[in-house]
């Protein structure tokens, strides 16, 4: 074999290594970008999931139905109940969607499809498909009654969406402990309500981890939401 061929062999094979190497490190890359989305430990990402698909045309209820006051009323978990307050004079939009939602049966046995562990203490909810990526057939928006120094305490009742502020729809998260999210340029998470009694249901859930044993995924233990009633 001449040099030249040698030379030309060595460079055919030496592009090849590079495009196989470039192909590496872009595969890494998707990966690691989903991991990171997925993680949603504290400090990580502020992105708390909930990716609305279309599972029954209507629209956005008027905000005005949460009659710019407080509700009180219970959410079925499991064999237990969860006494709620909503804050409908705080976060109209989100207090009038649950309420709407929870009147219709929505949430009823539904499966709380997500769970976080780790000093990022989350129970998420809301799902008829239990995929994280179920909706109403609506969105809404922006954010509001969002903690100004980003720590969501425990027993707070909180919109998922989206990186868009105005995806809220029916997903929410129970904080079983206290949490801090990044605001980010959509501005926190909508906090509408709060858990006034029977966290421990929920607290128990979350002592069983998750599925995979990570700290976030589905959770281990069972999480049927039942019939939601408020006044």
């Amino acid at each position: 074999m001449s040099n030249l061929e040698t030379a030309k062999k060595a460079y055919g094979n030496s592009k090849k290594m590079t495009i196989l190497v470039i192909a590496l490190i872009v595969a890494m890359i998707a990966v690691v970008g989903g991991g990171m989305a997925l993680a949603l430990k504290g400090g990580e990402s502020s992105d708390v999931g909930a990716v609305e698909t279309v599972v029954a045309g209507t629209s956005a209820p008027d905000p005005a139905t949460a009659q710019d006051r407080e509700w009180t009323g219970t959410l079925a978990l499991n064999d237990g109940e969860l006494g709620v307050t909503l804050f409908g004079d705080k976060a109209p939009k989100a207090v009038a969607s649950f309420l709407h939602l929870s009147e219709s049966g929505y949430f009823d046995g539904t499966t709380c499809h997500r769970l976080t562990t780790g000093g990022f203490d989350i129970l998420q909810c809301g799902d008829p498909t239990a995929t994280g990526s179920g909706g109403p057939g609506y969105t809404f928006g922006p954010v509001e009654n969002a903690p100004a120094d980003d720590l969501y305490k425990r027993g707070v009742l909180a919109m998922a969406r989206t990186s868009d502020p105005n995806s809220n729809g029916s997903q929410f998260f129970i904080v079983y402990g206290d949490t801090t999210i990044p605001g980010g340029t959509a501005g926190g998470y909508t906090v509408f309500g709060e858990i006034t009694s029977g966290l421990e249901a929920v607290e128990k859930i979350a002592a069983q981890g998750t599925v995979s044993g990570q700290q976030d995924g589905a959770p281990a233990a069972p999480a049927v939401l039942g019939v939601a009633s408020f006044k």
